[in-house]
Formats: structure tokens, C-alpha cells, sequence
């Protein structure tokens, strides 16, 4: 059984695909309108300047600082390390990242880049982004990675099966993988673009904490519609209701999309005001980006200095 599992009266939901079906399909419907329109609203909320402040610093603490390109090299990801364990090297007030991200491959050069930091090492795994592949050829994927050193493991589900309805074998892979992590941190990666709809999304995500997901993530990065407001707004409800619900917390990792420190801090006040303060640290809550980190370090620097010091003022990616 997964280590993160729920309490007995949910185990027995996922006796058969015929009792898992009934309960995720009896899960509460998902009002769209409503849904967005209180994305949107909490979306408006503004900050204070000191709030602002702590808020950059929280962001810069929870992102999952990512590379996952067919080019990646061991010199890129190298420097990717150091970014992570000193982002703005000028200033060693602010905070080291939460993890790197790379390929199974690049797990060994990773963990030697942030040694001693406290940065953790993630790896994609399970024939990352399709997960179009046997299960034991998905399972030897996140062997490796565990082997080489990774602190966490971020899979992806089977979206056919899913979106055929068979929700037993998703449920299956996703404990399989847990199990083969051991202590390994598990994401479980939706790819919520590719769901079709909310009531989908919400059926995912109780799927992924029934089968023992510590986090439950939006997307890869690699399609059209990655991480939203809404659909992040909709997982977060899902981790409040189930730790209500079996005592278990599970975090929340919305990735792709989010690029600028005001779309991050929507996303924080969201955390805030729908799972509670709880989730606002980077064991329940990461961004997974490339691009925000280096938009979080120049507002940083414009609060720290009263200029605005551009792009050039930050190490590329």
C-alpha cells in the first residue's frame, strides 16, 4: 500500500474499478462559472508593499527551478544548481529555490550542484511528458532516478486510461510508483490541459490521494493550457477536503504558465484564502518554472532598491 495511504473507509473504494468508478464519479460536480469567477475575484486581491515583500521571498523559496529540454547538458545543468542554492549572487539574503527539476539522467550532476544547500533534487519519471509506456519500463524510470539520488520523484499519470474511464489502472501505476519510490517524495502530474474538464481535474486529484500522491500537480510544461487559476484553485479545494476528510496532506504544484511575480502571488493568495496557511510553505506548495524566478528577483531587487534593474541584471536560464 501506498506509505501515504488514506484512512480504511477510503481504502475500500479502490477494492475494484466498478467501487473506485462510483465514488469518483459521485464526487460533488463542479460549478465552472463559480469556480472561475472566484479565481478571478481572488485574483484582484491587492497587497501591501511589506507583504509583497515576504510574499517574493515565499515564491523564490517554493519554486521547483526547471530544465527539461532534449539539450540539456551537464554544464547547464550545473549552472541551473547554482542558480537555485544562490539566485541573485549579489544578495545572500535571498532564499534558495526549493529544487532543481531535470531528466533522470542529470540526476547525479544536479545533486552534486546543490550539495550541502538544502536545495532538493527532483526527477520527471515514467516515460515523462506522454507516460506512453509499459508499466515495468515506467517503474525501472523511477528506479533510476531514486538510485542516483533524487529527493523527488514527479510522474505522470496515464491520460488514455484516465480518460477512458479506467481509473483502476491509473490508481494501480500511481501506487506502483509510490511504492518504488520508498522515502522519495512523489508528484503526480494530471496534465489538467488535456482533461477536458473540471469534474475530470476533480476526479484526478482524489484518484492521486487515494493512490498515495504527496503532491498532485498540474501539468508538464509541454502542452497549450498548463497551470490556471481555476484548475490550481480546484486542486487546492481537493487537498483541503481530503485532509478534512482522512487526516492526510497532500501538496499542490501548479506548473507551466506562470511567469511574473504578480501571477505567482495570485497563486499564493489562493493557497492562503482555499487550503489555508498550512499550504504555504515549500513542502505543501511549489511552482514549477523556469522563467519566474528571474521576474521574482528583479521585483525583489526594485522593493530592495527603489529601481527597476531589467532582465540583464539576472542570469539567463
Amino acid at each position: 500500500m501506498p506509505t501515504n495511504a488514506p484512512t480504511a473507509a477510503l481504502k475500500d473504494v479502490t477494492s475494484s474499478g466498478s467501487t473506485l468508478r462510483r465514488f469518483l464519479h459521485g464526487l460533488p460536480g463542479v460549478d465552472a462559472v463559480g469556480l472561475e469567477a472566484r479565481a478571478a475575484s481572488l485574483g484582484t486581491r491587492s497587497i501591501k508593499t511589506t507583504a509583497k515583500a515576504y510574499a517574493i521571498d515565499l515564491a523564490i523559496s517554493m519554486v521547483d527551478l526547471t530544465t527539461l529540454e532534449g539539450a540539456d547538458t551537464p554544464g547547464k545543468v550545473r549552472a541551473l544548481g547554482a542558480k537555485a542554492v544562490r539566485p541573485d549572487p549579489t544578495d545572500r539574503t535571498t532564499p534558495t529555490t526549493a529544487a532543481v527539476c531535470v531528466y533522470p539522467d542529470m540526476v547525479t550532476v544536479a545533486k552534486e550542484a546543490v550539495a550541502g544547500s538544502g536545495v532538493k533534487v527532483a526527477s520527471v519519471a515514467t516515460a515523462f511528458p506522454a507516460g506512453r509506456a509499459a508499466l515495468p519500463v515506467k517503474l525501472a524510470d523511477v528506479r533510476d532516478a531514486v538510485a542516483a539520488g533524487a529527493d523527488e520523484i514527479d510522474m505522470v499519470i496515464d491520460r488514455g486510461a484516465f480518460l477512458a474511464g479506467n481509473y483502476l489502472k491509473v490508481y494501480e501505476e500511481i501506487a506502483a510508483v509510490r511504492e518504488a519510490c520508498g522515502a522519495t517524495r512523489l508528484k503526480v502530474i494530471f496534465e489538467t490541459g488535456e482533461l477536458s474538464t473540471y469534474d475530470n481535474i476533480r476526479r484526478a486529484s482524489w484518484l492521486g490521494m487515494l493512490a498515495g500522491a504527496d503532491f498532485i500537480k498540474t501539468s508538464t510544461g509541454k502542452v497549450a493550457v498548463n497551470a490556471t487559476p481555476a484548475n490550481t484553485l480546484l486542486m487546492l479545494e481537493a487537498v483541503r477536503d481530503f485532509r478534512a476528510q482522512t487526516g492526510v496532506q497532500v501538496g499542490v504544484k501548479p506548473a507551466g504558465g506562470i511567469r511574473t511575480s504578480k501571477d505567482a502571488i495570485k497563486f499564493l493568495v489562493l493557497v492562503n484564502e482555499t487550503a489555508g496557511p498550512d499550504w504555504l510553505d515549500n513542502h505543501w506548495f511549489r511552482f514549477g518554472a523556469s522563467s519566474l524566478l528571474n521576474d521574482l528577483l528583479m521585483q525583489r531587487q526594485k522593493l530592495a532598491t527603489g529601481r527597476y534593474s531589467g532582465p540583464d541584471y539576472v542570469t539567463v536560464d
